[in-house]
């Protein structure tokens, strides 16, 4: 959901394009309104895979321009009968152009690469048998396949821009902590709980994403342990009383917690990830069970305990832990002179509220902000409301509160705020490079999730290194030897890159090996059962890592990084001079379109407008648009298709062009030219012209024509540089 938003907040922030984020809520508000097929729209659709899945009846007739893909390796075992949302898209997407992004297109098997080509167009390898015999079966000819990907694959890696982009460093801080006996024993009590097989509390259907979500919470907080125990212990008392409940148990603790949507989609449906999150609420029911009243108070009572035991520790070990790690990672700060900003991810909505009190109370009082999937609190909503009084003129209000609400709660951390404190809501589709500081105070067992949380710090803008804070348990062997795989096998906190796409591809999906890891806590009884599981699972690692699927990689994939490299050395310093002339042009004319009804600032490339030609367009200050330039609040946005920019490239276009004198004068220009050089003392006639052809697509060019004063002609080049 987080990145669907982003996609939004993108296009129309920087590109003034409107946008519809269709989910089931909005699908349903669309067709209440009218709309029966609500993916036939002006606008820009964006929604999930899932959702595309489930409506591609009404998706395929749409004739799209352009469908873009996002994660498009989740599609990687289209060509599997088994895969409904791939054969579903495949379908609703045939003979539509397609452009397909991903990290990881090629994870395991070459049967990835084909499930993808089948996405862009299933004719493109013929058969899977035939694709097998030639490619897959031992003898397959590598080099074949990796000529016939270059025609529809390109490539790009961060370490081929460390050139032209500087990326900082990630530097890793681990904080121990040392739980005291009774939060130690607390946790013991309830781990030894969750493995029990016979319990009324953990109901068979949801036994495994139950468990996990509290074990996740155990090495949470306290507080976050005993509200989902009280949820758990009300359905038993439910039960008991034979009262009715609509909602199951999964159910009702997912309401409380945020868990992200691939290990809901993974843990509910057995692995078969293809159920929305929409669907949630349509889990069956739990089945009735035959109750022992005697066994289950009993279960009722062992639940109340624990959870007065949790509240009863208060603050605990780990949470007064985090204030030192504060200051540290402050102090990191001070010595690099970043901005005094830290991000805490918590897996727990319970755990986040919990850490806004305990800050808030001890020297944070009005510097903490949080950030999650609903962002409804009191201050969130202070702070998006406050965003709008201040942007309602600005043209930066979208008018859909969860991107509006995002929008305004990242500005108010970025400048009014010290601390965030985020769920995984934020760890997709936000940008923070002006924040360096990443603090983990849980730690998801899915490496995927983590570079995730720490590449929305550590990304390209960001101009500090990034300090990665982990809390580690001593008391707790499991909890040590998790660490050690994510820390030394998926290097994920240190360097300039953090985790590659090999290493995190490595593994299948992150969910199964967060599954791997819980079976062991679930399993494991004794510390040397806890050693040889790691071990063994170390052990696999290693060699999923060092198979030969990283060769095959290279062999099909590494010619596009020589491209690209190839590209961008001869390209980037003409494209940046290119934006800049666009720019250049376009900040002249909007000069003289608006001069006498504005006042201009050449250096801040900003101007004030006093006198608006546009009804829909508002006075006060305007600035340029510019990847290097924070948005402030109360400014507008001013680009090409901002209405006040393409009434001025239309009042351009409408000026009249009379025959006229022009005088060029090169005496004050920055560098040499010498083909405009060897005009000097000369004259002649120049004339534009534009060339419009309308074909398979339009096409138009600026084409000059020129000579001088004994009849020389004049090429394009030279025409063009003279207007440079």
């Amino acid at each position: 959901a987080s990145l669907r938003k982003q996609w939004a907040l993108e296009l129309e922030e920087k590109f003034h394009l409107p946008t519809l984020v269709l989910d089931a809520k909005t699908y349903r508000e669309q067709t209440r309104d009218g709309n029966p097929n609500p993916f036939t729209n002006d606008r820009i659709v964006i929604c999930s895979l899932h959702f595309a899945s489930s409506r591609a009846a009404e998706i395929k007739p749409i004739q799209w321009d352009i469908v873009v893909i996002d994660e498009a390796h989740k599609l990687r075992n289209a060509y599997r009968q088994s895969n409904r949302m791939g054969q579903n898209i495949r379908w609703a997407l045939e003979d539509r152009r397609k452009v397909l992004l991903t990290a990881t297109p090629l994870q395991n098997s070459l049967l990835e690469l084909y499930g993808l080509s089948t996405i862009i167009d299933e004719r493109i390898f013929g058969d899977l048998p035939s694709y097998r015999t030639q490619y897959v079966n031992v003898g397959g000819n590598l080099q074949e396949l990796r000529g016939r990907l270059k025609s529809f694959c390109m490539r790009t890696l961060r370490s081929q821009v460390l050139e032209y982009i500087q990326y900082t460093e990630r530097r890793l801080i681990t904080r121990p902590f040392k739980p005291t006996d009774q939060e130690h024993k607390l946790y013991e009590a309830v781990s030894d709980f969750l493995k029990r097989d016979d319990t009324y509390a953990l109901p068979y259907q949801q036994r495994h994403l139950t468990a996990l979500i509290v074990r996740k919470l155990l090495a949470s907080s306290s507080q976050a342990v005993a509200g989902t125990l009280e949820v758990m212990r009300d359905r038993l008392i439910a039960m008991r009383d034979q009262v009715k409940t609509e909602a199951t148990l999964a159910e009702r603790i997912i309401e409380e917690e945020e868990i992200e949507d691939d290990l809901l989609d993974e843990l509910l449906n057995g692995g078969g990830n293809e159920a929305p999150l929409e669907t949630i609420t349509d889990t069956e029911p739990e089945q009735p069970v035959k109750i022992n009243r005697q066994k289950l108070n009993a279960e009722i009572e062992e639940l109340t305990r624990y959870i007065h035991w949790a509240r009863n520790i208060g603050i605990d070990t780990k949470t007064r832990a985090l204030l030192k790690a504060l200051e540290i990672g402050f102090s990191e700060m001070e010595n690099t002179n970043a901005p005094q900003k830290a991000i805490i991810f918590t897996e727990s909505r319970r755990t986040q509220q919990f850490l806004q009190n305990f800050l808030e109370s001890n020297g944070y009082a009005g510097g903490v902000v949080t950030f999650n999937g609903t962002n409804r609190e009191t201050e969130s909503t202070r702070i998006y409301k406050q965003w709008l009084d201040t942007n309602k003129e600005s043209g930066r209000v979208s008018g859909s509160r969860p991107i509006d609400v995002r929008t305004a709660i990242i500005e108010h951390f970025r400048d009014n705020a010290n601390i965030m404190i985020a769920t995984e809501a934020a760890a997709e589709g936000i940008n923070l490079q002006f924040c360096s500081l990443v603090i983990n105070f849980d730690l998801p067992w899915n490496p995927q999730r983590i570079e995730q949380r720490i590449g929305r710090c550590h990304r390209y803008g960001q101009k500090h290194d990034v300090v990665v804070i982990n809390f580690l348990n001593e008391r707790n062997a499991a909890d040590r030897r998790v660490y050690e795989l994510l820390n030394e096998k998926f290097n994920l906190f240190t360097g300039v890159f953090g985790a590659s796409d090999e290493v995190l591809g490595s593994i299948e999906a992150g969910v199964d090996f967060e599954r791997r890891i819980l079976d062991i806590y679930q399993q494991c009884r004794t510390q040397g059962e806890i050693e040889s599981a790691f071990e063994a699972l170390r052990t696999e690692l290693d060699e999923t890592i060092a198979s030969r699927i990283q060769e095959t990689r290279q062999i099909l994939l590494e010619h596009f990084d020589e491209d690209v490299h190839a590209r961008l050395r001869v390209n980037l310093t003409g494209a940046q001079e290119q934006l800049d002339r666009v720019g250049r042009i376009f900040w002249t004319l909007t000069r003289f379109i608006l001069d006498g009804k504005a006042a201009f600032d050449d250096q801040a490339l900003s101007f004030r407008l006093t006198d608006p030609p546009l009804s829909s367009v508002y006075a006060g200050t305007y600035h340029m648009i510019s990847k290097g330039r924070e948005n402030v609040s109360g400014e507008f946005l001013y680009r090409l298709g901002h209405p006040l920019g393409e009434f001025v490239i239309q009042a351009g276009k409408d000026c009249p062009t009379p025959v006229a004198k022009v005088m060029f004068d090169i005496s004050g220009h920055q560098a040499r030219i010498s083909v405009i050089e060897d005009l000097k003392g000369k004259s002649g006639w120049l004339i534009l012209q534009r060339l419009v052809i309308d074909s398979f697509e339009r096409e138009e060019y600026l084409l000059f024509s020129g000579f001088d004063d004994i009849g020389r002609a004049l090429d394009q080049e030279t025409c063009e540089k003279m207007f440079n």
